[in-house]
This record gives structure tokens, C-alpha cells and sequence, in this order.
């Protein structure tokens, strides 16, 4: 009986450890920046055709794709848990011709920005440049991708005002959902960076397009239709049925691109 309990013991100890290495090493499952010099970025963004976008105190926010006209529509692109902003140019070349302007937030703790991402790094990140891009004129849209997506939904819910539409590409219902499929051995409770984009967009007017992917093995094509049904406003959802998550076909070609722009345009004018 002695060894019985004593082999319990050990058990409980090794699951409470588990658990306390998974609290505190959370945000290095979840996030999974590259991070560069400011030079290095300037130097690629400079290759890519990107300008820097800069707050009213120099410091870097992000980057935006040259404008040629008046804009129908300022995007700001809210990126997914991987690489930085960088890596997001084919949604300036898919949105740009179309006349909007495209601007790509850089997170806090990701490429050449200085910080740790976290929920409340990301989230005050996306109202200040929600923000900026609003005193500019015209309506504010925004695309979150995966991860992203969240980050957007917070945006929207905090500023209604100023978002007028939103595309969330390879999105979810709420995190805590996606973290029990991958790790169902850790109470969702541990949690720390609860995004919801299900319940921040409950109240939503703004139209809303979701871009899902079938076969999606990291947030799953269920969470997407799960945030599909919640939505309450004017919505469309686009399956690619045989795409995996990181496997979308976003090229500019896709009829998709003119289709979403013309939705959130006259959606978002009721």
C-alpha cells in the first residue's frame, strides 16, 4: 500500500509539473515570430516594395504596399502566428490592384518591432493602427489571418466605428477550443491569451467573409463554420474543401479577392 501511494505521489508531482511548464511556456507554442534587425527589414521591404509605417514617435509599426489612387477601401492585414509581416505580401498583390490600400501590421515581438506578443501587446498594436488608418479617411477593413483572426475580431469589437468589414482567413471560434484539440491534457483554464473571436464579433454589424480551409489540421475547417453560425451580421463563407491550413490557394487570380471586396463594399453601406 505504502509503494501505492507513494507511486501516486510521484504522479501527481509529475502531473503538476506538466501542467506549470505548460502555464509558463504557453506563449512559445502559440507564437512563433522571426525576428530581424530594422536594417535587415528595411532592406527586404525595400525589395518587396514595401514602404515602412511609422507612429507619430518613429517607432516601427508595420509596413504599407504604395497606393496609386484614392483607396476604396485602407486594409490593414492582421498575420498569423508564424514569420512576421513580411511574409504577408500576397495579400497586397491580390488586394492592391483592386484598389485598396494595403497595410501590413508588424506585431509587437515580431520582425524588426520591439516587444513580447501577447494578447494585450497584439491587441493594443491593431487599436493604434485601427486607429491611424481611420484618421486617414474611408472606410477601415481588416483581414486577420489564423491567429489573426482573433486579433481582428478585438479590433472590430473595440472600435465599430472605424472597421467596416472584416475578412478572416483560416479563422476560428475561440482558442481555448483549438488549444484542448492539440493539448487536451491541459485545462483550457491555464490558458492565458483567450482570443474569442465568436464572442467579440456577437454583437458585430460589420460585414464579415471567412476564408476556411477543408482540410485545415491546426484550428480545424469546424472552428471556422463554428464562427460562420455565430456571426450576426452579413456573412459569407468560402471553403476551399481540399486546402490544408497553411495550403490555401491565395493567389491574385482567384475571383475570390474581386468577390470579397465587392461584398464588404456594398455590405458595409447598409
Amino acid at each position: 500500500m505504502r509503494a501505492l501511494i507513494g507511486a501516486l505521489v510521484v504522479l501527481a508531482v509529475l502531473a503538476a509539473a506538466v501542467l506549470v511548464a505548460a502555464f509558463a511556456l504557453q506563449r512559445r507554442l502559440l507564437y512563433f515570430p522571426d525576428r530581424m534587425t530594422e536594417g535587415q527589414a528595411l532592406a527586404r521591404a525595400e525589395r518587396l516594395g514595401l514602404a515602412p509605417w511609422r507612429g507619430p514617435d518613429g517607432a516601427l509599426r508595420g509596413w504599407r504596399a504604395p497606393a496609386t489612387r484614392e483607396p476604396r477601401a485602407r486594409v490593414l492585414v492582421l498575420h498569423g502566428n508564424a514569420g512576421s509581416a513580411l511574409d504577408r505580401t500576397y495579400y497586397a498583390e491580390a488586394l492592391a490592384p483592386l484598389g485598396a490600400e494595403v497595410t501590413l501590421l508588424e506585431y509587437p515581438g515580431y520582425g524588426a518591432r520591439p516587444g513580447e506578443p501577447t494578447l494585450e501587446a497584439l491587441t493594443a498594436a491593431a487599436l493604434d493602427a485601427v486607429d491611424a488608418l481611420g484618421r486617414e479617411g474611408g472606410p477601415v477593413w481588416l483581414v486577420g489571418e489564423s491567429l489573426g483572426s482573433g486579433v481582428a475580431a478585438r479590433a472590430a469589437r473595440l472600435r465599430p466605428g472605424v472597421v467596416r468589414g472584416l475578412l478572416l482567413v483560416t479563422p476560428y471560434a475561440d482558442l481555448s477550443a483549438v488549444a484542448r484539440h492539440h493539448y487536451p491534457f491541459v485545462p483550457a483554464a491555464l490558458l492565458r491569451d483567450r482570443f474569442a473571436p465568436a464572442r467579440d464579433l456577437a454583437g458585430a454589424s460589420s460585414p464579415v467573409v471567412l476564408l476556411v480551409a477543408g482540410r485545415d489540421e491546426v484550428v480545424t475547417a469546424e472552428q471556422g463554420r463554428l464562427l460562420f453560425a455565430a456571426l450576426p451580421g452579413p456573412k459569407r463563407l468560402v471553403e476551399q474543401p481540399r486546402a490544408t491550413h497553411n495550403g490555401l490557394d491565395l493567389s491574385p487570380r482567384q475571383p475570390f479577392w474581386a468577390d470579397t471586396v465587392r461584398f464588404l463594399e456594398a455590405s458595409g453601406q447598409r
